[in-house]
């Protein structure tokens, strides 16, 4: 027989981790399936192919969010009414148990279509993670004096591509943006001021992921919303609002994968900083990509200059502390490796060259 406490495990540290983070029905719908693991019922099934699994990996291919996506995206798809009408909605009493007892019948008539959204890694695309990069970028620009060209690993859709159309708000510590921008981003901010000062220019933009998001696509905008967790109306509404922007400059990764798609084309050129970045997107990559990605990377930098200077931005889990978040940046030449801050997962808040800043 299976040991499914691994299972378990795995969905109350989820469930705990969105209480922490602002989403108790989310916590709560993972507690319900957790103790449903546990009594070998219908979760069963879904949960398949990661039987016998453990936790640590279980978490690193976030399987109980791969979980509560399925059911989001079941109840934006208009098939599972009853599960729809327990659903969280502005001006509506949240009910978790009623929503896992539809969600449960769900899985019992229906359990292709949760096989089906499970059996890709979760893309989010969480806008407001820019309000995380941003001072990255910022930072990237006033030490080199140099336009940016922008490289996106694991970009999903490809919305924080254009963080520098957005509006950010970090409290008394100031504010960055078009005022008139509709994706309005607010974070907390602690530590040194922020480095807000000055402009950046961006020269040219790109992307690529192994399974971009095609906003022009009803369904895909719809898996992406899948994502976002159902009580949080605020983040909601900042997604349709970077989807409307995406949709008019018409983004579009390309579908490659990160570690050719980088080697191919990311080399430094003169008169610009070639920036790669990405957020919340490593641990996603099997062991050996994570290894020979890092090896373009340092070849890359070798291949910077003065003139043609490389950034490697990322906003990445601590390899061991997956709760904590940081913002490195490495820069060639020198390849000097920094942190600078450490970040809210959903970019809530951005603590500012912390007191461990040393790389």
């Amino acid at each position: 027989m299976t040991d499914t406490a691994p299972l378990a495990r795995a969905f109350d540290i989820q469930a705990g981790a969105c209480a922490a983070f602002g989403s108790p029905f989310s916590g709560a719908l993972l507690a319900f399936a957790a103790r449903d693991i546990e009594a070998g019922g219908v979760m069963a099934p879904v949960l398949a192919p990661w039987a016998g699994v453990s936790t640590r990996t279980l978490m690193e291919e976030a399987v109980p969010i791969r979980w509560l996506g399925a059911v989001h995206d079941l109840v934006l798809s208009g098939a599972a009414p009853d599960l729809a009408a327990a659903w969280p909605a502005p001006g509506r009493a949240v009910d978790a148990d009623a929503a896992w007892r539809a969600a449960r019948g769900a899985m019992i008539s229906s359990p292709a279509p949760f096989a089906a959204f499970m059996s890709h890694e979760p893309q989010t695309n969480e806008v407001r993670r820019s309000a995380c990069l941003l001072p990255g970028f910022l930072t990237v620009s006033a030490g080199t004096g140099l336009p940016l060209r922008l490289f996106e690993i694991g970009a999903s859709a490809g919305l924080n591509q254009l963080w520098d159309r957005y509006h950010y708000d970090y409290g008394g510590a100031g504010t960055w943006g078009d005022a008139a921008s509709p994706v309005r981003l607010e974070a907390a901010w602690t530590g040194v001021p922020p480095p807000l000062a000055g402009t950046v220019s961006v020269l040219s933009r790109a992307a690529c992921d192994r399974k971009p998001v095609d906003l022009a696509d009803p369904a895909s905008r719809r898996r992406l919303k899948a994502y976002v967790w159902a009580d949080q109306f605020d983040r909601l509404a900042r997604l349709d609002a970077a989807i409307a922007l995406g949709l008019a400059a018409r983004t579009r990764p390309d579908a490659a994968d990160a570690v050719t798609w980088t080697a191919r084309c990311a080399d430094p050129r003169r008169g610009a900083v070639t920036v790669l970045f990405h957020s919340v997107f490593w641990q996603y990559l099997p062991t050996d990509s994570q290894t020979a990605l890092r090896q373009v990377i340092d070849d890359l930098g070798e291949r910077a200059g003065p003139e043609a200077p490389f950034a490697w931005l990322r906003m990445e889990p601590m390899p061991r502390n997956l709760a904590t978040v940081e913002l490195r940046l490495t820069l060639w030449p020198g390849g000097e490796d920094r942190l600078l801050a450490h970040v809210h997962p959903h970019g809530a808040s951005v603590d500012w060259d912390p007191p461990s800043a040393a790389a």
